[in-house]
């Protein structure tokens, strides 16, 4: 069961406004200009601390199962520089514009963002790269710009940004990336907004992730909480619940859905009463992580039958094969675990994880802005500019082998989104410099995708 609950040349905007829609996003954005540092690592990036950051346009290292992609990228940016310095007979010098991909490139066990992950959100931004490259209006160079694994090595990359601004042959339209909710990340943000540069987090979804010139393509946790809510309207369980949660103190994200889940369903579910934490993977924070024995035999004593994960998905594999263990408790009495986030992480679906929810009649109920329905085919509520978005995403993973579902946890059209809406802003100024259209208003913000509760059950 699934519930869908100066008219020459560029002139610097000195703000970004969106309007987001699945797949057709539009902004305006602020203009800059970039130029490389002398070369310390491969593709001109500098070494701080052990790794490679920086912006560049061309190869560099990066982790093993990325090098086919950061490669293709970099082809197509240099095939973006050849059109505007050495133009086909008979044809205009092509305009572009410059997007940089500010994330980590390189990953370990308790890195911001696995290998996998990387791969797909590069995957999707590199498809909307190649899909507006496609068209007559201004072509695009995807700069990537490494920031460590940690996301801790934002300083030298944002002053690469800012201090290369105003360049009116191939401006930087903007940033994308910042992919979780850290207090490195926040850092970061607000430096980017300080210095007025507009950046997009494609799966920022933290409420309190926010500033002047930060747009986000997702739904924040308190709109997925309402999600949660209106599926637990219609099915409400026994009443008994249990918070399991993340207690690193330097993850937002968790920290924010815990107050969150706590605050909407404390009263009724008894969530304040009963509650488990736990250490998440992801950080640098000491102990063992994901140690759930003590939540597991607290969710079986206190006969919850409803849970309610404050934690990444990364960690979920671990606390299901830990209730398998326990034969979910006395009985095999049916439990619930609510989740929120972008889609359904790949490591949720295994075989074997499959196997265990079935055998221990556990229930995944997921609130998400994807849907692993929608590569069903007609009639799953997909949205409109999904076809042209797999055309160029199943391009990339024949070639690539992007990884098995790699569109069901989000990640790849989250990031084609958040592309697509600063190259759209950079479109809409190019034909208001040039084309002499007036200045109609910039577009006002509306709300972004609406998530949607889903049932993965055996």
């Amino acid at each position: 069961m699934r519930l869908l609950s100066r008219r020459n040349g560029f002139g610097p905007l000195d703000k970004a406004v969106a309007v987001l829609v699945p797949l057709a996003l539009i902004a305006v954005g602020v203009v800059l200009y970039l130029t490389l540092r002398p070369e310390d690592c491969a593709g001109g990036l500098e070494k701080r601390d052990g790794e490679c950051v920086g912006v560049t346009e061309g190869a560099f290292d990066a982790d093993a199962g990325l090098k086919g992609l950061i490669a293709a990228v970099a082809d197509e940016n240099a095939r973006v520089r050849r059109a505007w310095e050495d133009p086909a007979k008979g044809e205009a010098p092509m305009p572009y514009g410059r997007i940089a991909l500010m994330m980590p490139f390189t990953s370990d066990d308790s890195s911001a963002m696995t290998e996998a992950m990387i791969r797909r959100a590069l995957a999707g931004a590199h498809a909307a790269q190649l899909r507006h490259n496609s068209g007559s209006g201004p072509h695009y160079q995807l700069l990537m710009a490494p920031d460590g694994k940690d996301l801790d090595q934002w300083r030298p990359v944002i002053d690469d940004l800012a201090a290369l601004t105003d360049d009116r042959q191939s401006p930087l339209v903007g940033v994308m990336g910042l992919p979780s909710s850290t207090p490195e990340t926040r850092d970061a943000m607000r430096e980017l907004s300080r210095r007025r540069i507009a950046t997009v987090g494609p799966v920022i979804t933290s409420a309190d992730m926010n500033a002047p010139y930060f747009f986000k393509t997702s739904p924040n946790n308190e709109m997925f909480a309402d999600a949660l809510a209106h599926y637990l309207k219609k099915k409400p369980g026994a009443g008994k619940g249990f918070l399991v949660f993340d207690s690193r103190p330097d993850d937002v994200y968790s920290r924010n859905l815990h107050r969150l889940l706590e605050r909407k369903f404390g009263g009724k579910y008894g969530l304040r009463k009963r509650s488990a934490s736990f250490l998440g993977s992801t950080g640098p924070a000491a102990g063992i992580p994901q140690r759930f024995q003590s939540a597991v035999q607290k969710i079986c004593l206190t006969g919850s039958d409803t849970v309610f994960f404050a934690g990444r998905d990364q960690d979920l594999p671990a606390l299901v094969k830990r209730l398998s263990q326990e034969g979910t408790c006395e009985g095999g009495r049916p439990v619930r675990i609510l989740k929120v986030g972008i889609g359904l992480e790949p490591t949720l679906t295994t075989a074997e994880i499959t196997r265990m929810l079935r055998d221990t009649k556990i229930t995944i109920v997921a609130a998400a802005s994807v849907s692993p329905d929608w590569w069903k085919g007609p009639g799953t509520g997909a949205p409109k500019g999904l076809r042209d978005f797999r055309t160029y995403f199943d391009r990339l993973d024949r070639r690539h082998d992007i990884g098995e579902k790699a569109l069901d946890d989000g990640y790849a059209i989250m990031y084609h989104d958040a592309f697509t809406l600063l190259a759209d802003a950079f479109d809409r100024s190019y034909s208001d410099a040039n084309e002499d259209a007036g200045d109609g208003g910039a577009p006002r913000p509306r709300s972004a995708r609406r998530p949607r509760t889903m049932c993965t059950t055996p």
